[in-house]
């Protein structure tokens, strides 16, 4: 077991907290140790409060192993299962991100094409369709996004993160916000206009160019 690995996770998650991306017992983090197995924070403690003796330690095949899973362990394990480079999962409450959910259900993707900083950090942010808290759907709803999207929203939930370290899907996660509440404050003053074709196909393929990682 790596001990850095658990006191990352940690460190994330009171992170998360302290900007205000998870509440009270909301959200759930995990990582994939070295020696396959999966710990995540325990169901019902708030995430800055977590300790490592708290953290629960699943099998990917979801046996329990040791302590209380979060509930939503199946989006999790799911994401697990279909990306091999998936290090840690991040599923947070970012306020203004949900918020697009609830006001534009018709929307496929948070619309950031305004953005240059976000095109080449992170591509697209999808939203997944929404499923209920709990549900096998919270896993499979995700997997038409596997393995190209790192970052996206959960209609009417959260939003996740996923990463080859635990520092990348924590950064993910605070982009995710700070993107959503960027693009709010736009709509305020007029909306928020997007970048001309060929810059967006410029800025796209340097995309390409650095790699899938979240930056």
């Amino acid at each position: 077991m790596s001990d850095a690995q658990l006191q990352d996770l940690l460190d994330a998650a009171r992170r998360l907290h302290a900007r205000g991306l998870l509440a009270a017992g909301d959200g759930n983090l995990s990582v994939r140790l070295e020696d396959g197995r999966i710990a995540m924070t325990p169901r019902g403690v708030p995430k800055a409060q977590v300790r490592i003796e708290d953290l629960a330690f699943l099998s990917l095949d979801g046996t329990v192993l040791s302590g209380s899973p979060s509930s939503e362990r199946a989006m999790h394990l799911a994401l697990y299962e279909a990306v091999s480079e998936a290090r840690c999962v991040i599923h947070a409450h970012p306020p203004t991100a949900i918020a697009w959910t609830l006001a534009r259900p018709d929307l496929a993707e948070l619309p950031s094409d305004s953005l240059p900083e976000v095109i080449l950090a992170a591509g697209r942010i999808p939203i997944a369709p929404m499923a209920l808290p709990g549900t096998e759907a919270m896993g499979t709803n995700l997997l038409p996004f596997l393995p190209t999207h790192r970052l996206m929203i959960l209609a009417r939930h959260g939003g996740l993160a996923w990463g080859e370290s635990v520092r990348e899907a924590t950064g993910g996660m605070e982009r995710l916000e700070q993107v959503a509440e960027i693009l709010w404050k736009a709509e305020l003053l007029g909306g928020a206009k997007p970048l001309a074709e060929a810059d967006l196909a410029e800025l796209r393929a340097l995309r390409e160019k650095l790699g899938p990682r979240l930056i």
